[in-house]
């Protein structure tokens, strides 16, 4: 558990040094979602970056796409990129764009347009299902983005299907380009909204790794698709974005870079 939690403070060191080095870049998303993914990453799901393309992979969708620096990150780090490459982040000619691309490897698809990873999901675990293999599939969601329409589409279908090898999970950070997501679109109360759709739900800290490694390593009920509602600090780690609706899109100087190395505990980007 010490590991990982280093872990993603590293990881979130080197996001924000990408986003600096870029001059753009989704920073306070990226930093609140990143101790699910080092969750996912390098404890829970069975990939590999020798066997990419393994059939019997889990599968991986960031609908909340514009987060992506830390996902690029960490493939860096498991070897499926070239940690070099992290430097030509939303440059001209990278393959590290804005939003992932498919094109680079551990990235299951293109995403981003809001409101489609989850049915992007459905798709993967009911592909699972029909060819009787054991991966599962995994969404992260912002929740900003449950205002779209085309997620209960998707929630209903995996719940119709019976995908309980579906886990959705949803950056409950609080805060949008906007401003706060009960000011733009009031989600609350969205743990009886996603019951109601027959999801088996569970609220906790996604910022506590000790809890998501205990969600994830737990048995949940048959027949019923999985949502973690996961309830972050957005900017976490970093003190000068932390719960801060204006660092949604912002970049930091390199004072503020100085300062995220010394809070997060580490040298600089790896």
């Amino acid at each position: 558990m010490k590991d990982l939690k280093k872990i993603a403070a590293q990881r979130r060191a080197d996001a924000v040094t990408m986003i600096a080095n870029a001059g753009a870049g989704h920073t306070g998303g990226a930093m609140s979602c990143l101790d699910i993914l080092t969750c996912l990453y390098y404890d829970v799901m069975h990939i590999d970056a020798n066997n990419p393309d393994d059939p019997d992979r889990d599968r991986f969708v960031l609908s909340k796409g514009h987060c992506v620096e830390g996902l690029y990150a960490i493939l860096a780090d498991l070897g499926f990129i070239k940690k070099e490459e992290l430097s030509t982040f939303s440059k001209g000619g990278t393959r590290l764009i804005g939003h992932p691309n498919n094109k680079v490897e551990g990235i299951e698809v293109c995403s981003g347009a809001l409101g489609h990873g989850l049915s992007i999901g459905v798709g993967m675990a009911l592909g699972a299902k029909r060819t009787h293999r054991g991966y599962r599939t995994y969404v992260v969601m912002g929740d900003g983005e449950q205002a779209e329409g085309s997620i209960y589409e998707a929630a209903m279908s995996a719940a119709h299907y019976k995908l309980d090898n579906l886990y959705a999970i949803i950056d409950r950070n609080g805060l949008q380009i906007s401003g706060s997501t009960e000011e733009v679109m009031a989600l609350d109360s969205i743990k009886e909204k996603w019951e109601a759709f027959g999801f088996d739900v569970v609220e906790l800290d996604g910022n506590d790794m000790d809890a998501l490694v205990s969600y994830f390593h737990s048995e949940r009920p048959a027949g019923k698709p999985h949502l973690l509602i996961a309830k972050t600090v957005k900017g976490k780690g970093l003190p000068f974005a932390e719960n801060r609706a204006d660092w949604h899109h912002k970049v930091p100087t390199a004072e503020q870079l100085t300062l995220a190395y010394e809070a997060l505990g580490v040298k600089g980007a790896e």
